[in-house]
């Protein structure tokens, strides 16, 4: 099988909705420093580019939480690991996430670091996939509610592939003809 990259998101696109969510995160934290927490690897484009945007003072840290593995679906087990150097006491805190699906992932990891007593607590992802759904989990900023289908690009891979790609797109198989 081989793959093909049908095109959802242009780059330009996805860069004029992060500079408009920085722009509510700017209004609602002035005067605040805030901490962007970004979930390792795929949430690391957009946090990046969404800090470039931020007006308000900054601290960023990297956690990496996972249910996927190299699949295509989530196996529904969470692997957290890389928090021990993550401090969310008494901080503003800013979950980014690459995309939210079933929202099992983002549901443990906000109720594990809101026991750990932050100022404030907010989630924020570039893609939300509400269809597929089966945790309830409250998303604070979302970039692009974007269909049930597998997508990679800015961020966003199948086994570890296509995370360089600037635009998005759903991820497309095809056989092999020989």
């Amino acid at each position: 099988m081989n793959e093909e990259v049908k095109i959802l998101l242009e780059e330009q696109q996805i860069i004029t909705r992060v500079k408009e969510i920085a722009g509510q995160i700017n209004q609602e934290y002035e005067g605040k420093e805030i901490y962007l927490l970004s979930i390792l690897k795929g949430s690391v484009y957009f946090a990046c580019e969404l800090s470039k945007h931020l007006t308000v003072p900054v601290k960023l840290g990297f956690m990496s939480v996972s249910s996927y593995g190299d699949g295509l679906t989530s196996s529904g087990a969470v692997t957290i690991s890389g928090d021990a150097d993550v401090e969310v006491q008494g901080r503003h805190v800013i979950v980014i996430e690459d995309i939210i699906d079933t929202g099992r992932t983002l549901s443990f990891l906000m109720n594990m670091l809101a026991k750990r007593k932050p100022e404030s607590l907010k989630l924020c992802t570039l893609l939300d996939k509400p269809d597929r759904r089966v945790v309830d989990v409250v998303v604070d900023y979302v970039g692009f509610e974007v269909p049930d289908k597998f997508l990679v690009g800015f961020g966003l891979d199948y086994a570890q592939k296509y995370r360089n790609l600037p635009c998005i797109g759903e991820l497309v198989f095809k056989e092999d003809r020989q």
